[in-house]
């Protein structure tokens, strides 16, 4: 009995070759595992890649995107894109990523490339490039003075509507080895992401040009009206589908005054943008038909519109510059429309803060005041939307605050660069459309 339970103890011990066995299979399993992980995490950096890309609207801004967002994925020291001229021949734009300001400064003297050596190899055959070693390919033409020092290379082409619009370039992985087929399969399909993204840029361009321009047809030519002097600037909003209810006028009126109209209707479509303009001619029609206050005129606005319109709800500011003896005066009403900014002789700038009075297709029933305050020779007086300061991540007072500082720092330029200052330089988020109307009193 006992020399029976010694053997099957015996028996029950595992044998090495089958200890050997289970070694390799969890050995394989672990790597299986830490293969599945790491395909896990490119295509994860790859889906985030193709997000940050697509999230930028301006076409600077995806090349430069698509650049960095791939060398991130593949762990490449440097990357580039060049994009094609007309000819499909050469480089017309070459962007540079992961340069230090040292190698920038060494290549400041050198044009970026146009497409020969290895570069132009993927560009006459534009299948995916892998070298181990650059200096090796028989297109390799070597590299400029001040260039830093790169062995490996992977290249792909990238295709937007079925043509080649560039090539996207990486060079030295950071772990110092070759670029695998793994960096070529990620890379591919990032350039095809890309090949979408810059697609949907171009196409967003030609909408927002196309609503910039219908917008400007809207918008009148300024009237001369010496001796004072006026100019106006109307600025889109970023986004590209956006159509603005902006507006500004100023119209000689046949009692010698100047009457000037800014304006914001609300809403960012084709149905405010109509109803802009619809405004903007009843208003034209009301002043010279009206010998009346600035606030009569809202009245009778107010009035019409609610009548005969289904407009969104409107604010604008109406005024009057009439003589006053040697100087001007300023003669005006609100409807709940942002104040006037007056800028006096020597700089100083201020709000003509007032009872701002109710927007447009609100409540015909509420009086309108009327206000005035007097134009020395040499002011300037802005009339804006508030497109120029809403931002936010900023209190409305500071960004009013801001743009106060901004006209004072610009109030000596004439007055049309001045307009471009403040419009160059605003303190909005630019989401909205934005107008500026200025004019300024003979000195």
């Amino acid at each position: 009995m006992v020399g029976g339970k010694k053997g099957e103890g015996a028996e029950r011990q595992p044998r090495p070759d089958l200890l050997a066995r289970l070694d390799a299979e969890l050995g394989r399993i672990d790597e299986q595992l830490h293969a599945l992980a790491t395909a896990k995490d490119r295509v994860q950096g790859l889906l985030e890649a193709v997000v940050a890309i697509t999230r930028e609207v301006e076409l600077p801004a995806v090349l430069h995107r698509i650049v960095t967002t791939a060398m991130d994925v593949v762990g490449a020291r440097y990357g580039a894109l060049g994009v094609l001229d007309a000819s499909g021949e050469l480089l017309e734009q070459f962007i540079v990523g992961g340069l230090s300001e040292e190698e920038r400064s060494a290549l400041a003297g050198v044009g970026f490339p146009r497409g020969r050596g290895v570069l132009g190899h993927l560009i006459r055959h534009p299948e995916p490039l892998r070298v181990d070693e650059i200096s090796s390919h028989p297109s390799s033409v070597g590299f400029p003075p001040g260039h830093p020092p790169m062995r490996t290379l992977l290249g792909v082409a990238v295709s937007v509507r079925g043509d080649i619009y560039g090539d996207l370039y990486l060079s030295e992985r950071r772990d110092g080895r070759p670029f695998d087929v793994h960096d070529e399969t990620i890379v591919v399909a990032l350039a095809r992401a890309a090949g979408i993204a810059i697609d949907n840029v171009r196409l967003f361009e030609q909408v927002r040009t196309g609503s910039e321009q219908f917008q400007r047809r809207l918008l009148p030519e300024l009237p001369d009206v010496r001796p004072l002097d006026a100019a106006a600037i109307y600025r889109p909003a970023a986004k590209p589908h956006h159509l603005g209810g902006d507006w500004y006028d100023a119209i000689l009126l046949p009692d010698g005054v100047v009457a000037v109209v800014i304006g914001d209707v609300v809403g960012h479509d084709l149905h405010a943008a109509a109803a802009m303009a619809s405004t903007r001619n009843m208003m034209r029609a009301l002043l010279f038909t009206l010998r009346t206050p600035p606030s009569a005129v809202l009245a009778q606005l107010d009035r019409t519109l609610e009548a005969i319109t289904d407009h969104p709800v409107t604010t604008t500011s109406l005024a009057r510059i009439e003589p006053a003896g040697a100087a001007w005066r300023l003669h005006w009403s609100s409807a709940g429309h942002v104040p006037p900014l007056l800028i006096a002789p020597g700089g100083r700038a201020e709000y003509l803060f007032t009872e701002p009075g109710l927007p447009l297709n609100v409540d015909v029933g509420q009086p309108r005041p009327d206000h005035t305050h007097p134009l020395p020779p040499d002011t300037t007086v802005v009339f804006f939307t508030d497109g120029l300061i809403e931002h936010p991540d900023h209190p409305l007072d500071e960004s009013l605050d801001e743009l106060a500082e901004l006209a004072t720092t610009h109030a000596a330029l004439p007055l049309q660069d001045f307009v471009q200052a403040l419009a160059d330089h605003h303190p909005s988020d630019a989401h909205d459309d934005m107008a500026i109307l200025a004019l300024r009193t003979p000195r």
